[in-house]
Order: structure tokens, then sequence, then C-alpha cells
């Protein structure tokens, strides 16, 4: 049986909004496996069925910077907000954005940095010692369409161009290209505030959906209902899922009625042209990074009866 420690209850409790104690339960039921716990708690009805997330573990700025039919979304990481908002850490950022779009993200650290006779991870090493402050560029990405748009969105926008959230939306049209990116933001817009899993179903994560239908078996078969009943109830209940999860089936915030796949079409005819989305990115800062934690709460609460 593995330990189940303070900490462990205050993740599960975090993650899921479920009490204390049914946390622990589920995490000696799952002995310590943090999925497997979540998805009992699910089970019994005691957590959200909610969308596992990175949590923000990081400070530093997400930028992104696009040119028409190429975007691009890089992500620099510092270790305070403070030093997300100096000069010279949103110009460092600035730049590195600048570097990919014109030379692409395959291997952007090891790239000129602009002005410098150094590469871009040269230049971020040099200016830890002038901040006083670990700083790493972390990430990229680029999307490109031979016609249409690449529309970009940040989210909680620090200065132009650089935040917290941001989003590259690709559209395919030989229409109207600035109408193509206004629809663009407006579906970014969106991905930043849901944060949708993937653009389609086809594109879901193969485990994502089966660990779904694990749950809803489950709790399906709780209710003491007769398989074929349970068959029908799994299926309503995983296209419910897909609506929730999946871009392209959610309901678009911006009118609140069609989906996003309704309103790209709705949108062919003042664009001019059939309109084809290609794809999405969307950067949270610091999802996925873990920062280690002071002992010291953990402390408390076992002295507490954890």
């Amino acid at each position: 049986m593995a330990e189940i420690t303070a900490s462990m209850v205050k993740e599960l409790r975090e993650t899921t909004g479920a009490g204390m104690m049914d946390c622990k339960a589920a995490l000696k039921e799952a002995d310590g496996n943090m999925e497997q716990a979540i998805d009992w708690l699910r089970t019994k009805g005691l957590a959200k069925a909610a969308k596992k997330a990175g949590r923000v573990a990081a400070e530093g700025l997400v930028g992104i910077k696009t040119n028409g039919t190429t975007g691009v979304v890089v992500e620099v990481n510092s270790e305070t907000d403070f030093v997300a908002r100096n000069d010279q850490f949103q110009e460092l950022v600035n730049k590195i954005a600048e570097t990919a779009l014109e030379n692409g993200v395959d291997e952007l650290a090891s790239k000129n940095f602009p002005g410098k006779d150094m590469s871009i991870e040269d230049y971020v090493k040099e200016l830890v010692g002038t901040i006083g402050e670990n700083m790493n560029y972390r990430r990229g990405a680029q999307l490109s369409v031979e016609n249409g748009a690449i529309a970009g969105y940040i989210h909680n926008a620090t200065v132009p161009g650089l935040g917290k959230i941001g989003v590259l939306v690709a559209l395919e049209t030989t229409g109207d290209a600035a109408k193509a990116e206004a629809l663009g933001k407006q579906i970014a817009m969106h991905i930043a505030a849901i944060n949708p899993l993937s653009a389609t179903v086809e594109d879901l994560d193969p485990a994502v959906v089966e660990r779904e239908k694990a749950v809803l078996t489950e709790q399906a078969r709780e209710s003491g209902k007769p398989d074929n009943i349970i068959e029908k109830m799994i299926e309503g209940r995983i296209r419910k899922f897909y609506e929730e999860v999946v871009l392209l089936k959610q309901v678009f915030v911006v009118d609140g009625e069609n989906t996003v796949e309704k309103a790209i079409k709705n949108a062919e005819g003042d664009v001019g042209a059939p309109i084809e989305f290609k794809g999405f990115v969307r950067f949270e800062l610091g999802e996925g990074i873990e920062v280690e934690e002071s002992d010291f709460a953990a402390e408390v609460a076992a002295t507490a009866g954890v």
C-alpha cells in the first residue's frame, strides 16, 4: 500500500473540489495513483467531471506574432511575475517571437538572437546574470495556411502581443482574408476561455475517450440498469462529452447558440468562399510545469490528522 501524504490529499482536493476525507479515501482505494483516485471520486459522484489541465506553476510571458498566413506562439519563463513586467524581459520575448516568425520554431533556441552574435539560448543565459533571476525559453509552435488567415489572440495581455494565454487559429479560404482573420480571432478568444482538448473528435486522444467511457460505464452500472440500457446511456453521455471538450462541437461563446463548426459554415457567405478549419494552438503560461512546494503546509496538515 502506497503512503498517502498530506500533499497528495491537498493536490487531489484542489483538482476535484471533493472533501478532504473523500480525497483520502480515494487515494487509498487507488493505492496512491492520482488519476485513478480522480476517476474513483467521479464514479462516486464526488468530483466534477472537469477537464484535466496543467496547473500554472511558472511565471513569464507567452508571445504571439503573425504575418497573415503564418503565426507563431512562444513561451519564455521567469521565476517571478515581477520580472515578466520588466521591459527588458518583454523585449526578450518579443525578439524571440520575431525570430520564430522569420525562421520557424524548430531548434529555435540555437538560432541567433537579433542584433547579437550569440544564440537565443546563450543570450537568455547572459540576461540571467543581468536581471538576476533564472529564465528560459521553453517552447514554441507555428501554424501556416496557403490561403486564408492565421489569427492570434492574447488573453490578459501585459502589453500588446504578450500575456498569460496565447492562441493561434488557422483558417484556409480563398475568400476575404481580413474577414477570415476576424472570425479566427473570435474563435481564438473562445479557445482561450474554454480550452478544448482537440479540434475534432478524430483528433481527440483515444486514451482520454477510453478513460471517460470507463468512468461513465461504472457510474451507469451503479444505477443498477441492464446492460442494453447502460450501452445507450454511455453513447449519449459520450456525445455530451464531445460537446464539452471538442472545439468544433462546442457552443460558440460569441453567439451562445451555434456550434463553432456551424459558426464557421455560417461565415462563409460573408467571407465569400468556403472556410476550412485547419487547426489551433493554445499556450497557457506555466501549464505542465510543477513547482516544488514547501513541506510546511503538508506538515501542518499532517498534524491535523490528515
